[in-house]
């Protein structure tokens, strides 16, 4: 047996529970596959992408749905170490990839405000950008669970609003494309757990501010996100299903108990109609 094939095998039986059947239950209830679909998977380099890549062979193997799939990788200015890591370990994987140009870092580095949510938003533009010149309808991401869960409160404790990561989006400036992320209930703890079981190694981050290095975990605490995990961690070890606790709140909103919401731009109150609800109650 091939090492890529031993890894395939991996997902398939021991990590079957916590991620293949997690995998297949974002895909089913969201309805991120259908026939015809051209899927361009994005892979950056790191686990998470790189195990999307995977599972979605995987589901493709199974054939019940006709789809294809395509692997792109975006080159936004990688030093030559990072580079041919992922090159690497995509030939391990079995993964063939399509690699494009991009000068995303450069351009990002003159950028003093929020350089990684532009550098976020740029990488993306490219991708679709490519992914539709390849003939593809979707894109695929590889954001997992507690991606999902940091988002909700990230959105709460910095942004004073309720919101989640959708599983699936139109592209508002791509016509005719979809962006899907097939990992949405698989957690990140089991994916590090499949990555070292399989002795694999990945990049983490390459962007230019620690281009350096092949790995970086924002140990310092200065990131948002880093923060967020760190309190998710401390709240799972008073209550472990708090972190599903988190997200299904964002699935049983009762709009009869929040102040206000925006709804495709308008902004709805509870004041708006207070009264005549009340009325409504007193049968006048």
């Amino acid at each position: 047996m091939e090492r890529y094939e031993e890894i395939e095998k991996s997902i398939m039986t021991t990590y079957r529970k916590k991620i293949w059947s997690n995998f297949i239950k974002g895909v089913k209830e969201f309805e991120m596959v259908q026939e015809g679909d051209k899927i361009a998977v994005c892979i950056s380099g790191g686990k998470d992408s790189m195990l999307l890549a995977k599972c979605l062979q995987e589901l493709k193997k199974h054939r019940q749905v006709n789809f294809e799939l395509v692997f792109l990788v975006m080159d936004p200015g990688y030093n030559k170490i990072n580079r041919q890591k992922v090159i690497d370990n995509a030939k391990l994987l079995n993964i063939p990839i399509t690699i494009f140009e991009s000068n995303i870092f450069e351009a990002v580095e003159k950028i003093d405000d929020h350089p990684c949510y532009v550098c976020a938003r740029m990488r993306r533009g490219y991708l679709y950008n490519k992914a539709q010149e390849m003939g593809c309808n979707k894109i695929a991401l590889g954001h997992h669970f507690d991606d999902v869960i940091e988002t909700i409160l990230m959105g709460m404790l910095y942004g004073a609003q309720m919101q989640t990561m959708m599983p699936k989006l139109h592209s508002t400036f791509h016509k005719g494309m979809e962006l899907i992320r097939p990992l949405y209930y698989v957690k990140e703890a089991d994916i590090i757990r499949w990555k070292d079981r399989n002795n694999l190694q990945f990049i983490q981050c390459a962007c230019k501010f620690t281009e350096h290095y092949t790995t970086c975990d924002n140990s310092d605490g200065k990131s948002k996100r880093e923060e967020m995990k760190k309190l998710i961690k401390q709240l799972r070890g008073v209550y472990d299903k708090v972190d599903m606790n988190i997200y299904n709140s964002t699935k049983n909103v009762n709009l009869n108990t929040i102040i206000s919401y925006v709804k495709d731009g308008e902004k709805h109150h509870f004041m708006d109609d207070y009264e005549e609800r009340g009325k409504r109650k007193n049968g006048v």
